[in-house]
């Protein structure tokens, strides 16, 4: 089974005073196409305009790192009921 280090990400850190800080449910799909739950800890925009969050996904994640946002491959859960 893939774990979350095999998805393509950077271990960068954004100014603090930028990142906006959330807890929010995600389904994460992987390179070989299956899907897993994670969360999104943070949103940052860098200065192209790109769209980062800071991700974790479980059980045997490698801790949150930052990732592109891509809706395809990252999709946000409602936090609340359905």
């Amino acid at each position: 089974m893939a774990t979350r280090c095999e998805l393509p990400g950077c271990d960068c850190l954004p100014p603090e005073a930028e990142v906006q800080w959330v807890y929010q449910p995600v389904e994460v799909r992987y390179p070989d196409g299956h899907w897993r739950l994670g969360r999104i800890s943070a949103w940052w925009t860098d200065e192209t305009g790109e769209l980062w969050c800071r991700l974790r996904t479980t059980p045997g994640d490698c801790g949150p790192r930052w990732f592109r946002y891509d809706p395809e491959a990252i999709r946000t859960l409602p936090t609340t009921g359905i």
